[in-house]
């Protein structure tokens, strides 16, 4: 089992220090910035949840993405219930879901097993910003990054929120560059005053490689002057949530992306492809009926090569960790032969050389 201290020991996670930028005092940290769990890392990451006292997970990025694996499956599904984590005597349980069409939040419970301390966790999963690339549209960002905000988890009186995507630099430096250069105009006399150059290059002091692509970078300047103006009242706000169409249900390509239960959206994506054909077969005429079926038949094609490619990929991962475990082993043998090899000659020399001793001064002495 961990022991609290364990954390400071795993060079696993990075912080992201908030922490008087551009001489503007921010009490405390507000938000750290990790790389997406692993399989044998997902104990370690609710540790640091429980010890750091967040209250939010915000992860940037789905589980599988262009057929690779980015991170772990790290919190319970409504049909798990509870997912434990003895190692780091914490248990994770699903409390309840809102599926929006570009995001999912989720209500989570901690539970520390040695003390029966219960937390209440929010995870904020944005399921449909692709690797590499930006957010749909400003609008949707923000209406996206003032829900965490709305639900309390960056006030002072928790610990930092965790924002993670799979490499924990790209999506999750956007997201907090947009966060913080918002957070100091809201405590700047003149809000224009602001440098997001230097607030980036500040931060990158702290975690080197934030912002990955010159269209990340963009998109930041174009989401703090959208996040500006709507810092003036209300009306933008409710202007975000309408432009950003968060109640008009998945659309059909992004149920394809996340058809995975795991991915963010867990949608019967069976029967919705059941009902529209039904419903196709009825209005259309044969001839597109039949277009209809071809394109139905090639998604599934496609459904299948990508569970190949995913299943192919974790043999891959497979393959290459028992590889380098047998080439560790093998160095580590090439590292200790000649050693041995000596000690064994000396040995052999020694007791030849003593017997021989023995022989000979016996013999003398007869």
């Amino acid at each position: 089992m961990l022991s609290t201290g364990t954390f400071d020991q795993i060079p696993l996670f990075y912080l992201i220090k908030l922490q008087s930028i551009q001489k503007t005092r921010i009490e405390i940290d507000t938000e750290m910035s990790i790389h997406g769990p692993l399989p044998d890392t997902c104990c370690h990451f609710w540790l640091m949840v429980w010890q750091q006292k967040s209250k939010a997970v915000v992860m940037l990025n789905r589980i599988i993405e262009k057929g690779t694996i980015k991170c772990a499956q790290y919190w319970p599904t409504r049909e798990e219930g509870i997912m434990p984590f003895l190692e780091a005597g914490l248990l994770v349980k699903f409390l309840s879901e809102d599926i929006k069409s570009y995001y999912t939040v989720r209500l989570l419970q901690l539970e520390n097993i040695r003390t029966s301390e219960v937390r209440e966790i929010y995870h904020f999963h944005y399921t449909t910003w692709p690797d590499f690339g930006v957010p749909e549209s400003p609008a949707s960002f923000l209406n996206f990054l003032f829900k965490v905000r709305e639900s309390g988890s960056l006030n002072p009186e928790h610990g930092p929120a965790v924002i993670h995507c799979s490499a924990g630099i790209g999506r999750s430096g956007t997201f907090a560059l947009v966060d913080t250069c918002l957070v100091l105009m809201g405590k700047r006399k003149d809000p224009s005053s602001v440098d997001i150059k230097q607030v980036l290059l500040d931060m990158r002091r702290y975690r080197m490689g934030l912002i990955q692509t010159p269209g990340q970078l963009r998109f930041s300047y174009l989401a703090v002057i959208e996040g500006a103006k709507g810092m003036k009242g209300d009306s933008d706000l409710e202007r975000w949530n309408e432009l950003s169409k968060e109640d008009h249900g998945p659309s059909p390509e992004h149920l394809r992306q996340s058809g995975d239960r795991y991915n963010g959206n867990n949608v019967c994506l069976d029967e919705s492809e059941q009902t529209l054909d039904k419903r196709t077969n009825m209005e259309l005429p044969d001839k597109v009926q039949d277009v209809v079926a071809g394109n139905t038949d090639s998604t599934m094609r496609k459904r299948l090569r990508e569970d190949r490619k995913t299943n192919t990929a974790l043999k891959l991962q497979q393959m290459k960790q028992k590889l380098s475990d047998a080439e560790r082993k093998r160095k580590r043998w090439l590292y200790w032969k000649p050693i041995v090899l000596m000690l064994g000659f000396t040995t052999v020399f020694v007791v030849g050389s003593f017997a021989c001793w023995k022989i000979y001064f016996q013999g003398r002495s007869l």
